[in-house]
């Protein structure tokens, strides 16, 4: 792997790291605001493809700018297109995770000339407005009632989504989240979140989104558009993802089984054969 920097356009230094080879993958990390390191080599497709991962200003290799009100998600837009510059390259192929995908949104909704393709995978709705009901997200849940952790996820998630959730809730409901809560499931959560910049994450959505333009310009969007739902991933239901891809006039839609919210570990090869086929 390697580390270069480059410069946004307010002065920022932001970090990218690059590994593997063929034609750039431009990546987003989720999180919202975590470093890019999670996403590995995405299961091994940086065996085909040159993955150019992206630390969101504030997190990992990025400096913290003088601006935190630029940590907001539609702020972030420019830093991307200075990525591209910096490349150098007239169009993106683009991936993003998640949150990420929530900018990723709106760098295509507002550069549709610069994305040769992109590819979303779990992704965040918040850009496009398809939120699910807290009663949805609750039958969603039923899905895994017969795992040993179900009884206390399933009373956080409650909590949450009637709006009486605690600080002791969102850890509680992390095993929706994955195909397996295992060891090595606990072992990633904890790695993550001390990736994820939390000051910048309570800024990212922030008066950020204009979901009826957002939706209208992507409407116009002509570039081929994959999406990638887990089958059990309480983040990103299957079927808002599906809503998601109707919103592009070449959105095609898969579901990986047995996955969560984060396919390329559930089961790497399934998820390279999505990212070969789709």
């Amino acid at each position: 792997m390697t580390t270069t920097t480059f410069t946004a356009d307010d002065g920022t230094t932001l970090a990218r790291h690059e590994l593997g080879r063929g034609e750039p993958l431009v990546c987003l990390p989720g999180g919202p605001m975590s470093a890019s390191g999670y996403l590995g080599d995405l299961g091994g497709l940086s065996e085909e493809r040159r993955l150019v991962m992206l630390d969101l200003r504030g997190t990992g290799g990025s400096a913290v700018p003088e601006d935190t009100s630029t940590y907001r998600c539609d702020r972030l837009v420019p830093d991307v297109e200075a990525l591209r510059r910096d490349l150098g390259l007239e169009r993106l192929d683009l991936l993003a995770h998640s949150a990420g995908a929530n900018l990723a949104v709106l760098y295509t909704a507002s550069h549709p000339e610069r994305v040769r393709s992109l590819t979303l995978v779990t992704p965040s709705v918040y850009a496009v407005g398809l939120m699910p009901s807290g009663a949805r997200r609750r039958e969603f849940a039923m899905l895994r009632r017969d795992e040993p952790w179900f009884a206390g996820a399933y009373a956080a998630l409650v909590n949450i989504t009637e709006g009486r959730g605690g600080p002791g809730d969102w850890p509680a409901i992390a095993p929706f989240s994955w195909g397996r809560w295992d060891e090595a499931a606990r072992a990633r959560v904890a790695a993550e979140d001390a990736l994820r910049n939390d000051e910048a994450a309570r800024v990212y959505g922030q008066d950020a989104f204009d979901p009826p333009s957002t939706r209208a310009a992507l409407g116009d969007f002509e570039g081929p558009v994959r999406l990638l739902a887990g089958e059990y991933d309480m983040g990103a239901m299957p079927e808002v993802v599906r809503e998601l891809a109707r919103l592009f006039p070449r959105g095609v839609m898969a579901v990986q089984p047995g996955a969560g919210h984060f396919p390329w570990l559930d089961d790497p090869q399934e998820f390279l054969r999505f990212m070969r086929e789709s």
